[in-house]
């Protein structure tokens, strides 16, 4: 199967079809299954591979702006001067061309990321890079718990990619009554992400209206990329890590995990939700 969309440029398939054999107990049945599909993707900055990471072959271009602002390369889109997303030997790349002085700094970082699925620090060669500083989020955002879950009641017909494959995670933007705005897909949860963000900034829509919602684990670099894109409620369905709330809450970043339709956990800056100061990480910073 093959999407010649405008977000899978590049032109490869996003999944295909395999034949496979079911066992149940009222006996066997063959049947035509969905794969989803995952390619290398070459990160390449002004010439020079950066990074490769195993992907969706879609969205490629909100894919390389997400990454190249959620990772630090550039600071702003601004510093982006031209991105194209090609078909390449065995996968795919996305060429890049970034201002000389961020090239420069990429150079001196000396970086290169082997990815798997779901690896989102692979190669980085010091605990400062991991660390790196975030900006504060200072957005002063109010998500109501009904809008959360109306995004969730919503989020599974959205993903058409899972569902014909139950195999990749998304990432959403929702506004403040929890209408799906954008929704982007990848068998990887960090790219979900990246190329959400990139998608976000390609349509001039700010990380600090609504809230972005996520498929998976609230992890520390999930928290790091959607601050460094403005994200102010960062809203899972899967469980945070202790280093993921340490920092969202450092830099002022609401964290809602467990997310039901019925129910959540709100760990960090919940006045954002309505909730009374009065615990640690519920309370408007200073």
């Amino acid at each position: 199967m093959n999407d010649d969309s405008p977000g899978n440029r590049a032109g490869l398939p996003q999944w295909t079809a395999r034949r496979a054999r079911r066992l149940a107990a009222d006996g066997e049945t063959e049947l035509s299954v969905a794969v989803a599909e995952e390619v290398p993707v070459a990160m390449v900055f002004n010439g020079t591979s950066h990074a490769v990471m195993i992907a969706t072959p879609a969205d490629l271009e909100d894919f390389g702006l997400g990454f190249a602002l959620s990772e630090g390369i550039v600071a702003t889109p601004g510093e982006l001067l031209d991105i194209e997303a090609r078909a390449a030997s065995g996968g795919a790349e996305v060429a890049m061309t970034i201002t000389q002085r961020r090239f420069a700094a990429l150079a001196e970082r000396r970086r290169t990321l082997a990815g798997r699925t779901g690896c989102g620090l692979c190669g980085i060669d010091s605990l400062a890079q991991v660390l790196r500083d975030v900006p504060p989020v200072d957005a002063d955002t109010r998500v109501a718990p009904e809008a959360v879950h109306r995004a969730l009641l919503d989020l599974r017909d959205r993903q058409t990619l899972n569902l014909a494959t139950g195999a990749v995670h998304g990432a959403a933007l929702c506004d403040g009554e929890g209408r799906i705005v954008l929704l982007r897909e990848d068998v990887g949860r960090h790219n979900a992400l990246d190329k959400l963000l990139g998608a976000m900034v390609r349509q001039g829509r700010p990380g600090g209206e609504g809230f972005v919602l996520l498929t998976s684990r609230c992890s520390f670099e999930m928290v790091q990329k959607a601050a460094t894109c403005g994200v102010a409620v960062l809203v899972a369905i899967s469980a945070p890590t202790a280093l993921a709330l340490r920092l969202a809450e450092q830099i002022g970043l609401t964290v809602v995990a467990l997310a039901r339709p019925d129910s959540m956990t709100v760990h960090t800056h919940g006045y954002r939700h309505g909730l009374a100061p009065g615990g640690r990480g519920v309370s408007k910073p200073e």
